[in-house]
């Protein structure tokens, strides 16, 4: 069934994603109901209807699932029990059983390795005498996460020794957790796939990632990699979707071992912070896709059309006021992207901008040109 433009859509989360998400459907001529429980969420600014609520509210999603042809999700923390309810009166896209994966990194890391995907080795951690099992020594040095609502590096603790471990897990509260061995990487890869409700695919560039402190900072697309590597990545992705039979806009996240293995990190069924470039460098970016999906429409090309850099705006930024944005936007060739946060944290996401450019050494020069004049206001 396709759903067409005139029609009403819902998306469960308020945040910068929900927001372009938001952005993409009223370009298309759809109107959008956006559920979430902050009063000033950036994606409640523009929807057409707001519902402010939590997302196990019964008559909060009763309202939503009577108003909307179809709903989707801007993040993976959504309850299970949420998106069956709301199932049961219109279309969700992804459905339950992709989200609960992909929620859950004990179900992810299970997932994958039972389908025969290339992983960290890896252990999970879910009562105090795990800690002193024989084969926890192979996994140090390695890295400590706990298994549901970590983002951006937070739930995550390095270790190096069962002490160290002992330690994290404490930190932790000793929840469920999965600990992966550390791998020394080359570069951190990102791919963004979009499947339709009859299997067409789309694929996205592949995007090369850079993070500090566990949150992405920069993306350089195309990535630096030999075409056969990125191939491979995008190979990966597309057996992935089909394998889950997902229906929607996923992004996975690669890591390149130094002799270019490459292992799945993580799933987001949903776009991804690496995939904003789309919306300036791409004939289709991923919210437009995200909506066609949803709705039962062809998907867009994603052919790109620009080497592109994108560049996230941190709330460190502003601990000497606010930015001085003529420092990106006298650029002629920068996107600036703002997400209409009210309060500046270190580490929140507040905006992004986007490099266009001919050449990827162009636009990476440039993006990290504005970045020292923005870092030195």
């Amino acid at each position: 069934m396709r759903i067409l433009p005139g029609a009403m859509l819902g998306v469960l989360g308020g945040g910068q994603l929900g927001r372009m998400f938001v952005q993409a459907a009223q370009q298309m001529g759809y109107r959008v109901t956006v559920l979430d429980p902050a009063m000033d969420s950036p994606a409640g600014q523009v929807a057409d209807d707001f519902v402010c609520a939590d997302y196990a509210d019964h008559a909060a999603l009763m309202k939503l699932g009577n108003q909307c042809a179809a709903i989707t999700t801007e993040f993976e923390n959504i309850p299970a029990g949420s998106l069956q309810k709301l199932a049961e009166s219109c279309i969700v896209r992804p459905d339950t059983y992709s989200v609960a994966i992909a929620q859950n990194r004990v179900l992810e890391k299970q997932f994958l390795a039972d389908n025969g995907f290339s992983v960290a080795p890896f252990a999970i951690i879910a009562h105090q005498q795990d800690l002193v099992s024989p084969d926890i020594a192979q996994l140090l040095p390695g890295i400590l996460k706990i298994s549901q609502f970590g983002y951006d590096g937070k739930g995550q603790v390095p270790v190096v020794s069962v002490d160290e471990l002992t330690i994290a897990y404490d930190q932790l509260d000793h929840a469920v957790c999965v600990l992966e061995k550390f791998m020394p990487l080359k570069r951190e890869l990102s791919v963004v796939v979009a499947r339709g409700g009859n299997g067409e695919l789309q694929i996205f560039p592949v995007s090369e990632n850079q993070h500090i402190n566990g949150i992405l900072d920069i993306s350089i697309v195309p990535a630096r990699v030999a075409p056969q590597l990125a191939k491979q990545a995008q190979d990966l992705t597309c057996r992935l979707v089909e394998k889950m039979d997902y229906q929607g806009v996923l992004c996975v996240e690669f890591f390149v071992l130094q002799d270019d293995t490459l292992l799945i990190n993580e799933i987001a069924p949903r776009p991804h912070n690496s995939g904003h470039y789309s919306i300036n460098a791409c004939i289709t970016s991923q919210f437009e896709q995200q909506v066609r999906a949803l709705c039962g429409l062809p998907l867009g090309a994603t052919t790109q059309h620009s080497a592109a850099v994108m560049v996230n705006l941190l709330g460190d930024l502003w601990r000497n006021g606010k930015p001085d944005w003529q420092r990106v936007l006298q650029h002629s060739s920068a996107k600036l992207h703002l997400y209409g946060k009210t309060a500046a944290r270190p580490g929140r996401k507040m905006g992004h901008y986007t490099v266009l450019s001919n050449d990827i050494d162009n636009a990476l020069r440039e993006a990290n040109h504005i970045k020292k004049q923005l870092e030195h206001h």
